[in-house]
């Protein structure tokens, strides 16, 4: 874990790392996923599901800067503890499935299998992008690897 050179007050570190949970120790991005379940439960029960992507374009808009700012301050192209892009890209996942824990697991395991993993071209883009948006995008594909792979599966199932 990066010893931030940043205040833990100031907004990018609180963005950046989920307002602490990517300094948790031991897989900071599936905290960052965890976390994100009952927020996602939240938007869409408030406000429907199809709020979670409006949600994913708000946090990856913000995520870019604060994580760009983060790694620029602490001299490292993709830090551990920024987890916004876990946030951004599990919003995706969530997006398209009902309201229920069990569709709610297999988005999480999803996502985090497509974060892991990075298929191409998640795995292209991490290798060519830099600095916050390099950060954010890999999420955000890989959310979209599993909002895929939700879909087919709730296709298959109806």
């Amino acid at each position: 874990m990066t010893v931030s050179q940043l205040p833990t007050w100031h907004p990018a570190h609180l963005i950046a790392t989920w307002f602490g949970v990517g300094r948790l120790p031991l897989a900071p991005g599936t905290w960052g996923s965890v976390v994100t379940l009952p927020i996602g439960w939240y938007v869409a029960s408030w406000l429907g599901p199809t709020w979670l992507f409006t949600a994913a374009l708000i946090v990856f808009g913000v995520g870019w800067w604060a994580a760009d700012v983060y790694a620029h301050q602490n001299g490292v192209e993709d830090p551990g503890e920024v987890v916004v892009d876990e946030v951004a890209g599990q919003l995706v996942a969530l997006a398209v499935v009902p309201i229920d824990l069990t569709y709610y697991a297999a988005a999480f395991a999803l996502f985090r299998v497509a974060d892991i993993w990075k298929p191409w071209p998640i795995s292209f883009v991490e290798h060519r992008l830099r600095g916050g948006l390099g950060i954010m995008v890999d999420d955000i594909l890989a959310g979209g690897y599993a909002a895929i792979a939700l879909l087919a599966v709730t296709k298959a199932l109806a």
